[in-house]
């Protein structure tokens, strides 16, 4: 168990590709503003043209069969946000660990660090390796939205913004070496590795949770995204010289923003909704029983 334990560590944490990483246009992969702006508009693209596509050739509503592809996907992304949450955690914890000397005589804690990079730091480490490969899932995740189109035959603007969003973000997070995303991604791969888990759970025939636990998971994931911005704020205003890329971060709260806003609206109107249909089989329930009494009467 210890050999796996050290083995797993090394291949999360410690090996020289993982140490040694530096994004730079010339030896990372998708690292340039060009492919970024490319690929989005290329996802956007493709998918407002397959959903018209399938408008013309297909009956209304008549969704296309993908047989075991969405599980298939859904278990793919399970294991890669479960990787990168391990390796991530590993890697931070490292860095934590190695740096500790040096933070004390900068009066630094890790606490600041994981929300607060230092002004100067550069996307280089262990860190800034699985920012990349996260930055990377976001265009395994863009998938997801083909399946929608093709089985449920609906194209959610919602959908596309949120993906395109999320990869935009991620790039920032490297490009400016921008703060919090150490937390960001720990809290949004965890979350991916349930969400995602549990759509392959339900994707292969097994029953599936009585309440919305896709969108309660987002929605804590929104939340603790909320409450570490805040934390930024604060930590950027006191002294010790401010957080690194803060401009990325202030653009990033505006996205955030811009998806929290729809989707809190949309939670509360399923809540509202729900418990107007609770309250619905309630009434139901209460007239029967009284019709019941008045039939044995």
């Amino acid at each position: 168990m210890l050999i796996t334990v050290k083995t797993l560590t090394y291949y999360l944490s410690e090996h020289p590709s993982i140490i040694n990483f530096q994004w730079s246009y010339d030896q990372s992969w998708a690292s340039t503003w060009s492919f970024l702006f490319t690929s989005v508009t290329l996802y956007l693209t493709l998918s407002i043209f397959l959903h018209l596509l399938l408008a013309l050739l297909l009956r209304r509503g008549r969704p296309v069969s993908l047989g075991p592809i969405p599980a298939i996907h859904s278990l793919s992304m399970t294991v890669i946000s479960a990787t990168i949450f391990a390796g991530i955690l590993l890697s931070a914890s490292a860095e934590i660990r190695e740096s500790r000397w040096f933070w004390r005589r900068n009066k630094t804690t890790p606490f600041r660090w994981l929300l607060c990079f230092p002004m100067g730091t550069r996307p280089s480490g262990r860190v800034f390796f699985w920012s990349y490969v996260f930055y990377l899932s976001r265009f395994v995740h863009m998938w997801r939205t083909f399946f929608t189109i093709l089985r449920q035959r609906k194209l959610v603007f919602f959908q596309l913004f949120y993906n395109s969003v999320l990869t935009f973000m991620s790039f920032l997070w490297l490009e400016f070496s921008q703060s919090f995303q150490v937390l960001a991604i720990l809290f949004t791969t965890l979350v991916y590795a349930v969400v995602y888990g549990y759509r392959f759970w339900t994707g292969i025939g097994l029953p599936g949770a009585c309440f919305p636990l896709v969108v309660n998971c987002q929605m804590v994931l929104l939340g603790c995204n909320l409450v570490c911005h805040v934390g930024v704020l604060r930590f950027h205003f006191m002294k010790g010289g401010g957080c690194n890329g803060i401009g990325a971060w202030l653009f990033n709260s505006v996205l955030n923003a811009a998806i929290l806003l729809p989707f809190l609206k949309f939670y509360v109107k399923m809540v509202l909704e729900k418990r107007k249909n609770i309250g619905f089989i309630e009434n139901q329930n209460q007239d029967a029983k009284f019709t019941k009494k008045i039939k044995e009467k």
